[in-house]
């Protein structure tokens, strides 16, 4: 017997969504939704590279444009800043507008950030000017969390970790492939303008392409009381802080990586860009390995041990930086890029299975703890992204002072090793101390329920 299938009315909504029910999954849901995942990745894709474009604009601003490396670091943060900051406010338009919608609308804002650079990227320009260009630039961090919002609504709780961090990592690798095409434009003597040339048609074609074949789902519509109830749990911003130690190094390092090239150890913009595309690539291609795993090993496991491998390769870092091996540097900084990718996946797909066992825990069954998990979850996602974000500006303010106190990285190195062995230990006490339980809140007069986090 096949599942409900899903009812449509003007403007490609879809009324009826139920992906936990496997015979409606089969028949129609699967197919929907991984239509709707390829074109939300393709638009996430040019809105992660329009957030980073000033990590790949400062390797074209050569002395000509009168600019300091303290100069370079404090305008990557605050493009850094912003598209933290406007990550909230796209959570919530996921339900004001509808996921197709306001993917059209955040694809072709895009434009305004782009245009906007290629008319003031030239020698002479004041630093407050470009200052405030890139803040404009940030708003391609949000359309992350939209995007996941949106595609954690589409999928069923067993395949949310595969799905998400397919998403967020075909999104990730607008890092690297905008670092390969500013590389090639380098290497042919191109200048800036040619780099961002390029971009402005592909995103006119990401919005035309998500309005012609992404749907709303009526579903998420008009709940915007989610992200209130999602703040008011302590596990948001639990997650939250874990995930600035994933996602806040993933993308504080794609800012970074090439100005502590060039400022520790001499390398040309040309020699940097040679490399500084490998990590933020590779981080990007395992996210949905990380997601993978956490599926099959429950993500708190996965996560724990990805923290011990950062804080690892952050303390071999720190010998490289002092001995001023720049060979040992880069191979290890990759390796580094890739764990945060790892961890990205990893703690994404716990989301969703702490609100999901919390609504166990209520006692909620079937379709209603289900639909529970995914309307906490998702709202809880943008928020725990716009946290996550705000690693990546501490970060490259990290490595800013770094620079100014000390002339190289390694302060700011010996401070991510602290952080992270902070977020193992959180890890290990809330989800996988002892058996790892919770007693969700009830009335005095109730058997409180116990929960367990031991396969999130």
């Amino acid at each position: 017997m096949s599942g409900p299938a899903p009812i449509r009315r003007s403007g490609r909504w879809i009324e009826r969504w139920d992906p936990e029910d496997e015979a409606f999954w089969r028949s129609t849901g699967e197919k929907v939704a991984r239509r709707n995942l390829w074109f939300s990745v393709l638009c996430e894709h040019i809105g992660f590279s329009v957030w980073t474009l000033w990590s790949v604009l400062v390797l074209f601003m050569g002395p000509e444009y009168g600019l300091t490396p303290a100069d370079k670091f404090l305008l990557t943060s605050m493009v850094t800043l912003v598209g933290a900051v406007v990550r909230v406010p796209y959570t919530f338009a996921v339900a004001v507008f509808g996921g197709r919608n306001w993917t059209i609308i955040s694809a072709s804002l895009l434009l305004v950030p782009t245009i906007a650079a290629f008319a003031v990227m030239e020698p002479g320009t004041s630093f407050s000017t470009f200052l405030l260009t890139g803040l404009l630039a940030g708003i391609g961090g949000g359309n992350f969390a939209s995007s996941m919002t949106n595609i954690n609504a589409f999928f069923p709780l067993r395949k949310k970790g595969w799905a998400l961090g397919l998403n967020a990592g075909g999104g990730n690798i607008g890092v690297p492939v905008i670092q390969l095409i500013a590389l090639a434009i380098i290497g042919a003597s191109g200048g800036p303008r040619v780099l961002l040339g390029i971009y402005i048609p592909l995103i006119v074609l990401a919005a035309v392409l998500a309005a012609l074949f992404m749907d709303n789902l009526a579903s998420v519509k008009n709940d915007t009381g989610a992200a209130r109830d999602a703040a008011k749990d302590g596990h948001t911003w639990i997650m939250a802080f874990l995930y600035i130690g994933t996602f806040g190094s993933f993308i504080g390092y794609s800012f970074a990586f090439g100005q502590v090239l060039t400022n520790q150890f001499g390398r040309t913009p040309l020699q940097a860009a040679y490399l500084t595309f490998i990590g933020p690539l590779l981080g990007s291609l395992i996210r949905p390995v990380g997601g993978w795993l956490a599926d099959r090993y429950g993500g708190a496991r996965i996560t724990l041990w990805n923290y011990v491998g950062m804080a690892a390769a952050t303390a071999v870092l720190i010998v490289a930086s002092m001995a001023k091996s720049s060979a040992l540097f880069v191979s290890v900084f990759v390796v580094l890029f890739v764990l945060s990718g790892l961890g990205n996946g990893s703690t994404y797909k716990m989301i969703p299975g702490i609100f999901q066992a919390k609504a166990l825990a209520k006692g909620l069954t079937g379709e209603a703890a289900a639909a529970h998990g995914r309307r906490l979850s998702g709202a809880s996602m943008g928020l725990i992204g716009a946290v996550g974000a705000l690693g990546g500006v501490g970060i490259n303010l990290a490595f800013r002072q770094s620079f100014l106190s000390y002339g190289s990285g390694t302060g700011a190195f010996v401070a991510f090793l602290v952080f992270y062995g902070a977020c193992f230990a959180v890890t290990w006490a809330v989800y996988l101390r002892g058996s790892a339980t919770w007693v969700a809140p009830t009335t005095a007069t109730e058997t409180k329920p116990q929960l367990s986090y031991a396969k999130v």
